[in-house]
């Protein structure tokens, strides 16, 4: 089969088939065209997030000069003393009518006090800080919660309503729905094969090569078989089984830190401009539940591998992105650039930022 006619390939993480269109790459398009962000300046004085400014709930930001975190001042999820009922009214008793009481915490991480950066224009050890912030702060949320969800959401066009190099950790008594779905199929992986899933597939990606984008010693990015978005990439370890961010060696974050530098960079290259996404990692969901041992649960850690998805919307230039509507909402997923089409474009991007 030619991988230039429309064919369907399979997502072994979340079990979903997705269309893939190549043929319809060179369409002409007459929709919505996103403004390219300007120049910023280095501090901006009337940011919430940036050093000594005042946020919007009154706290005030200390003059932080790397990493720095907060409590999110309008949170998502509230500790269990706070969380208000949520019961459904007594009248309702059917099973199509039911909800649950969540309970959790939010916090923002500022990556830099520097308001014109990203994390593709920081550097290597200051991306390693991030990843030091992200690995604490998984493990104070994960005592007491069973899912912490790191997350960054870059760009206007991906919804961030503060350009100041920032991202936010969820973390609540549940497993939210996606990670579900990866837990569910990794376990069945395991169960079947003995090894985890995502060791498997790098083994896989590593010795085929064509889906590669940027490798390192011990990580590497990969545009994914299955992936969706345009230049959507999976960051994996390449041989060692990582569980979660709080397994993460030492010896691992800074080579983590320079291959997402070079991914990142290659992103921001490919249309010369900030590249939005949302990204995210999934580990293994935290052996705790409100504070209480869950020892009767399945040992999770022998079958999750700790990676990152990196989920950006541009299509064809700076200006226009990937809609996920109409087939993509009533049918199933479609893209029309192949996988390995964009990891291609990504790799051969040079490994140093087009703004210097």
């Amino acid at each position: 089969m030619s991988d230039l006619r429309p064919h369907r390939r399979w997502n072994p993480l979340t079990r979903e088939w997705l269309l893939v269109s190549p043929h319809r790459a060179s369409r002409p398009w007459l929709g919505q065209v996103e403004t390219v962000s300007e120049e910023r300046p280095s501090y901006d004085p009337g940011c919430t997030l940036c050093p000594g400014n005042k946020r919007v709930g009154g706290e005030v930001n200390p003059e932080y000069k790397e990493t720095f975190f907060f409590g999110n001042d309008f949170p998502s999820l509230l500790p269990p003393m706070e969380t208000m009922e949520t019961e459904a009214p007594a009248s309702i008793s059917s099973p199509l009518f039911q909800s649950r009481d969540v309970s959790g915490e939010c916090r923002v991480i500022c990556f830099s006090p520097r308001h014109d950066l990203s994390l593709a224009q920081m550097s290597q050890e200051e991306i390693a800080r991030v990843i030091t912030t992200w690995t604490d702060q998984s493990a104070d949320l994960g005592s007491r919660n069973r899912w912490v969800q790191v997350f960054e959401n870059k760009g206007a066009a991906m919804g961030c309503s503060n350009p100041h190099p920032h991202g936010q950790i969820w973390a609540g008594d549940f497993i939210p729905e996606e990670p579900a779905k990866e837990d569910l199929s990794q376990k069945e992986y395991f169960r079947e094969h003995g090894r985890p899933l995502l060791l498997d597939y790098a083994a896989e990606e590593l010795r085929d090569g064509s889906r590669i984008v940027v490798e390192g010693e011990h990580w590497f990015a990969v545009v994914p078989y299955w992936a969706l978005w345009p230049y959507e990439t999976l960051l994996l370890p390449k041989h060692d089984h990582v569980a979660r961010l709080t397994s993460l060696p030492e010896s691992h974050k800074l080579d983590l830190a320079e291959t997402m530098r070079r991914l990142l960079v290659r992103y921001d290259n490919l249309f010369q401009c900030s590249f939005p996404y949302s990204m995210g990692w999934h580990g293994a969901p935290f052996p705790t539940a409100n504070g209480e041992k869950t020892d009767k649960r399945e040992n999770v850690d022998v079958y999750w591998q700790l990676h990152a998805h990196f989920y950006p919307p541009l299509l064809r230039s700076a200006s226009v992105k990937k809609f996920l509507v109409g087939y993509e909402m009533l049918a199933e997923g479609q893209r029309d650039l192949t996988a390995e089409q964009a990891a291609e474009r990504l790799r051969s991007l040079p490994n140093r930022h087009y703004t210097t």
